[in-house]
C-alpha cells in the first residue's frame, strides 16, 4: 500500500497539518480554534465512512496510508469510545506514529466517572444535557446515541469507555509523553499527549 505524502509545492504547505480523525461531514467548526487557529492550520480529514467524503478513507486503528511523522497534530473528537477495548492501543499507537516528533494529539471523549454518577442516581434515560443533535442521556453516552443507531448508523455505537486514569495509562503505553487528561466538569474528558522529539 502506498503511503500519503504531502506535496511540498502545495501553497498551503507553510500551514501546519492537523489530521482530523473520525471527521464526519466537512465542517470547519469541528476543529477547536483555540488549538487549531484557521490562519495556522490546515485540516486533513480521515474517516472510516466514505459517505462523509473524507480526504482519506481508513480506520483509526490502521492508518498505514499516512507516512510516519507526516502530520503536526491529530484531533479526535468522540472516536475512541467507538472502538472495542483491544483496538484502543492500536488507534493510540497510530496517532503517535503519524505525528512528527514534537507533534501532539488532542482528544475528547465521554467521562464515564461523571456519567456513572447519574446512573447511580437512577437517571439512566433522563437527559443529561442538550446537544445540537438533541437531548443526550447517560445511556446514550454509555452505549452510543440511540437515534443515530436506530437510523442505521452502526458507527455510532460505543464499545468501550475511559476514566482520567485509564486514558492516561493508555496514552503513556502508546508512547505519548507530557500526557494531560482532565474532565471538563460536565461529561467529557480532554486529553493531550506529545510524540517524543
Amino acid at each position: 500500500m502506498d503511503t500519503l505524502t504531502l506535496d511540498p509545492e502545495d501553497v498551503t504547505a507553510t500551514l501546519k497539518t492537523v489530521l482530523h480523525v473520525g471527521c464526519g461531514m466537512a465542517d470547519p467548526a469541528k476543529l477547536p480554534t483555540d488549538a487549531f487557529p484557521t490562519d495556522g492550520w490546515r485540516e486533513l480529514r480521515l474517516d472510516i465512512d466514505p459517505s462523509v467524503m473524507p480526504d482519506i478513507v481508513a480506520s483509526i486503528t490502521d492508518m498505514r496510508v499516512l507516512a510516519e511523522g507526516s502530520v503536526d497534530a491529530v484531533w479526535s473528537s468522540h472516536n475512541l469510545e467507538h472502538l472495542r477495548a483491544h483496538e484502543v492501543p492500536l488507534a493510540l499507537s497510530e496517532f503517535c506514529r503519524v505525528l512528527r516528533p514534537g507533534g501532539f494529539a488532542l482528544m475528547t471523549m465521554p467521562d464515564l466517572q461523571r456519567v456513572a454518577m447519574l446512573v447511580a442516581q437512577g437517571l439512566l434515560e433522563e437527559p443529561a444535557y442538550i446537544s445540537a443533535a438533541g437531548p443526550i442521556s447517560p445511556i446514550d453516552i454509555l452505549y452510543g446515541y440511540r437515534p443515530s443507531i436506530q437510523g442505521g448508523n452502526d458507527f455510532m455505537a460505543h464499545r468501550t469507555g475511559f476514566t482520567i486514569g485509564s486514558l492516561s495509562a493508555h496514552m503513556t503505553r502508546a508512547g505519548f509523553v507530557d500526557v494531560q487528561v482532565e474532565s471538563d466538569g460536565r461529561f467529557a474528558l480532554w486529553a493531550r499527549g506529545v510524540r517524543p522529539a
